[in-house]
């Protein structure tokens, strides 16, 4: 017979006092860099004393670092949709785009942290960033390994394939976050800048061994 724990009082509250700290640290990031929010500041929009933060985070970047395995984490799941699909070339670009700007419009405050964080000024999120780029790239390096047009590939230009098509999405992203907030083209012009980028992407990779 299984025996499941239930949280205890004190458990839920800690998880409950470590989730709103996340949120409001992920709502003041919505105008200024990580670099520059203050602990207190994000303390007082909870309404616990400064000296509670350090139950749930050793300082800030930690705070940052858990915002990103907050923000990157659900993407997996995307990612792995995009690549479950038919391996045709059309479908496989419309997926992409489709689920690129249906995230952004679900979860524009985490777009807008990893967008502006990747070349921030906190080390220890920028390696945080990298990390989960980088395990995008092979998941999606994996996938497109076992595409026929990748017969022949050597395993280093697959890789850089894989990071090629997450540069892309973040770009794509970060245009569409973009268009949300009425800045640069709107998201159908995006949408559509996104598929020719796509498809000229998949032109140069069918002839990549011509040379």
């Amino acid at each position: 017979m299984s025996h499941t724990s239930t949280p205890t009082a004190r458990e839920t509250q800690k998880a409950r006092t470590r989730g709103a700290l996340l949120d409001a640290g992920l709502g003041l990031l919505e105008h200024q860099s990580l670099s520059s929010l203050g602990l207190r500041e994000v303390t007082r929009v909870v309404g616990v004393a400064p000296a509670a933060f350090y139950r749930h985070f050793r300082d800030m970047s930690d705070l940052g670092v858990a915002l990103v395995e907050e923000s990157l984490g659900s993407l997996h799941g995307v990612v792995r949709e995009i690549l479950a699909g038919p391996a045709d070339e059309a479908a496989r670009i419309e997926r992409t785009v489709t689920a690129i700007a249906r995230y952004v419009r679900e979860h524009p405050t985490h777009i807008r942290f990893v967008v502006r964080e990747r070349h921030g000024g906190v080390p220890a999120v920028r390696a945080a960033i990298g990390a989960e780029l980088d395990r995008f790239a092979e998941e999606v390096a994996d996938a497109l390994a076992a595409d026929d047009v990748s017969a022949g590939w050597s395993a280093q230009d697959i890789r850089m394939l894989g990071e090629l098509f997450v540069d892309h999405m973040v770009m794509t992203a970060s245009a569409f976050l973009d268009a949300t907030l009425g800045e640069g083209p709107d998201e159908e012009s995006v949408a559509h800048t996104a598929r020719r980028q796509l498809l000229l992407i998949s032109t140069g990779r069918r002839h990549w061994q011509d040379g």
